[in-house]
């Protein structure tokens, strides 16, 4: 079996991620992987949220490697702030499984990080009248992240946290990918007044379900662009600072085999210290410029995705907190939209630098406090779970 075809790429979020003709619909053959930490309340409760976000990037980091190697052109995998979901072609679900394995093993043995993850089959899926879409929003030179609408996916989910069957058992192995994971920047303040973490999912299944995301992306983007409320802006907010923080350090360097942790630590700090003398300085080196290191890095952040609904990190005013929490009440008392919303002071970042020589790096964020995830604890304590 050859490698799958690519998916369709998305270049313009606001007007193409809702857009069911910007992407594929997975048939049979296909399956989502979803890997999800455990017990992120304590975790979050006793300041360990920063590690709840280094190990959702941890499973998109090994997710995204291990289907390279299955000669995936671009692969379908998105950050979930205490978790990932990815798409997985015909043919590599024994593969995935097997590098999830490996992944909980190591989030609990080496991070402390209780984690769970599975595979479920899109053909079970479209038997349960579900459908799964999927597309690449595409940054550049090869850079993407998976983009999702279809009530499959949140259904995909829950059937994995649900049901144990379904879950991989954790044992040691390989985990291809995990040494690119970094997450050094400090939190990120709010510009504007508040980063605010919003999921929206439809009611509705199919293309009526689709529709309600189509109207409600424009009402918000007419309530404040969602480009101009990025919440790294367009890098002029990040700031290097040096050391980074000994949480951030120690978690790099469980990326690597114990052999080699002492020089992931001095490699860790070498380059730390070199983008905050570079950036005092205002000087490159080589082909580095660290102003446009920073630029584009906020260009490459995932502070707006789809995942069955809608998904958005933005920095706003508090009059715009005010509009948004409005337009989706209203579209509540519709009967549209199930939504959940989360406040926090600042913009945490991890980061999966894969080669930065040759400009391939993305950047994940989130709310302080694991804002996606106390998203998703106001949607469901409101609104029940998906099915």
């Amino acid at each position: 079996m050859g490698a799958p075809a690519p998916l369709p790429a998305i270049r313009d979020f606001a007007a193409e991620a809702t857009d069911p003709g910007h992407y594929a619909e997975l048939g049979p053959g296909w399956a989502l992987a979803s890997a999800y930490v455990v017990g992120s309340t304590g975790l979050a409760m006793s300041g360990r949220d920063r590690d709840v976000n280094f190990v959702a990037g941890a499973a998109v980091a090994v997710l995204s490697e291990v289907l390279r190697t299955l000669g995936v052109n671009g692969p379908c995998v998105q950050f979930g702030g205490d978790g990932a979901i990815a798409a997985v072609p015909p043919g590599g679900r024994s593969a995935v499984e097997e590098a999830l394995s490996a992944l909980v093993h190591w989030s609990s043995v080496e991070m402390g990080v209780p984690m769970r993850a599975g595979v479920v089959g899109v053909d079970e899926l479209n038997a349960s009248g579900l459908d799964v879409r999927a597309a690449l929003q595409d940054l550049g030179n090869g850079n993407s992240f998976g983009l999702f609408l279809g009530s499959g996916v949140a259904v995909a989910e829950s059937w994995i946290k649900e049901q144990p069957a379904r879950q991989v058992t954790p044992h040691p192995g390989p985990l291809p990918g995990l040494e690119t994971l970094s997450c050094r920047w400090q939190p990120v303040p709010a510009s504007r007044g508040t980063i605010l973490c919003v999921i929206v999912d439809p009611v509705a299944r199919g293309s009526a379900g689709v529709a309600t995301l189509m109207a409600l992306q424009a009402e918000i983007e007419a309530i404040v662009p969602t480009m101009d409320a990025a919440p790294l802006g367009r890098g002029e907010r990040l700031a290097p600072r040096w050391p980074p923080s000994f949480r951030s350090l120690r978690a790099e360097a469980r990326t690597v085999p114990k052999g080699r942790r002492l020089w992931k630590l001095l490699s860790a700090l070498s380059k730390s210290l070199t983008l905050l003398v570079l950036h005092t300085l205002g000087r490159r080196i080589g082909n580095f410029d660290p102003a446009i290191y920073r630029q584009v890095l906020a260009e490459r952040s995932d502070y707006r995705k789809a995942a069955g609904g809608t998904r958005f990190v933005l920095d706003v005013t508090d009059a715009e907190v005010e509009a948004i929490e409005a337009l989706l009440e209203r579209r509540v008392a519709d009967g549209a939209i199930r939504y959940g919303m989360a406040r926090a002071d600042s913009t945490t970042i991890t980061c999966l630098v894969g080669d930065l020589a040759a400009d391939r790096h993305v950047h994940f964020v989130d709310g302080a406090g694991i804002g996606l995830w106390r998203a998703s604890v106001m949607l469901k304590e409101r609104f029940g779970k998906a099915g």
